[in-house]
């Protein structure tokens, strides 16, 4: 029998009646508002028994053994079997025990990435890569994000640790001492990125932090630029980018420039600040640098809001080639990595040796940087 409608008060939170209203209801409206949720969940005791792998195999009319390859090894199998299997997975509604089958064969089919941060869109094509990679590969991508806090970051990888993952990637070579323990006792394959030193804890990816700075200071002061103003974010790769920075400016007699450092993630509003910290310690700045395009898009909305005009009152550098970048207007000169080959090589090492497979890459391998030199300055 359909239900009567009635007139009610709205009811601010509907998902969480409050016993009074119910209790105003008529005896018989009340008892059926009752009676029926528990028809209805009667109605699911008697569940259809879970599909297995089996069904999956008989449904796509191969082998179990070519289901599983799907499931674990989806790049071993031809497309057109795995077109097949994965529509029978649909069909079938087979949902993996992943689980069970870590306990079995001691494989997770997890790979553990870690960032600094999220807020930072740097790192999209990066995250993009890698998980497009283990993906296709048959591993699933286990984010952890450290705040750019080593003491978070040495939790996050001993929680991440207990959860037995195949493979590590981490963004950075600087390490809490007890994260560094924690790593080199893994006896999983580790691999840093977005940095580069000579003595990695296992396999490396990155770019020189400190050789972008030399690159950026070298780039402005062939330009001409001789009062620069420096604003940074104070994390550790970032303290690398402007220590060369400021070695280049001290070789042609620069010395301490303005300089104005704020805590990560880099904000807009951190780069509208900064101008305006800059340029109370020097009015005749005629170059700001910052170490990354949030930071710069920020100085460019306060330098507008100012009246000063970029490049004609102030030249301005940032970090990254953000698409946004290319399109404000003036456009942004910045430095750009390359996020998406570091996520792809990175990805590649560890599947090499998680496959015992010869590594076409080095140890150690050096993706660089490109200085994009737009109508900024």
């Amino acid at each position: 029998m359909p239900f009567k409608k009635t007139e009610a008060s709205p009811i601010a939170n509907p998902g969480a009646l409050p016993g009074p209203l119910s209790s105003s209801l008529p005896n018989a409206a009340a008892s059926k508002a009752r009676a029926e949720p528990e028809s209805l969940a009667a109605s699911h005791t008697s569940k259809a028994p879970a599909k297995t792998l089996i069904d999956v195999a008989r449904v796509a009319g191969v082998a179990p053994i070519t289901v599983s390859r799907v499931m674990t090894n989806p790049d071993k199998v031809k497309a057109s079997t795995l077109q097949k299997v994965r529509r029978a997975i649909e069909e079938t509604g087979y949902v993996p025990n992943f689980l069970a089958g870590a306990l079995s064969s001691n494989r997770s089919k997890l790979i553990a990435v870690i960032l600094p941060t999220i807020v930072n869109s740097i790192y999209a094509e990066y995250v993009q890569a890698v998980t497009t990679r283990m993906t296709k590969a048959g591993y699933q991508v286990l984010l952890g994000i450290s705040n750019y806090d080593e003491d978070e970051e040495a939790h996050l990888i001993a929680t991440i640790l207990s959860r037995r993952p195949e493979g590590m990637i981490l963004i950075g070579t600087q390490h809490s001492e007890s994260a560094m323990r924690l790593l080199r006792r893994a006896d999983i394959p580790i691999v840093e990125t977005w940095d580069l030193i000579a003595d990695p804890i296992d396999l490396l990816v990155g770019f020189s932090h400190r050789r972008v700075g030399v690159a950026i200071g070298e780039h402005l002061l062939a330009k001409g630029y001789r009062r620069f103003g420096l604003l940074w974010l104070d994390d550790a790769r970032g303290k690398q980018r402007r220590e060369g920075l400021e070695s280049a400016l001290a070789a042609e007699g620069i010395e301490n420039p303005a300089t104005c450092t704020v805590a990560a993630p880099a904000t807009l509003k951190l780069g509208r600040e900064g101008l305006s910290r800059l340029l109370a310690q020097d009015a005749d700045i005629d170059v700001i640098v910052c170490s990354s395009d949030e930071l710069a898009l920020g100085v460019m909305a306060e330098a507008a809001n100012r009246g000063l005009l970029i490049p004609h009152d102030l030249a301005l550098m940032g970090f990254g080639d953000l698409s946004a970048a290319e399109q404000t207007f003036p456009s942004l000169s910045t430095v750009r990595i390359n996020g998406s080959r570091i996520g792809t090589v990175a990805s590649e090492k560890l599947l090499a040796r998680l496959r015992n497979t010869p590594d076409t890459h080095e140890k150690i391998t050096d993706t660089g940087f490109t200085i994009i030199d737009r109508d900024s300055g």
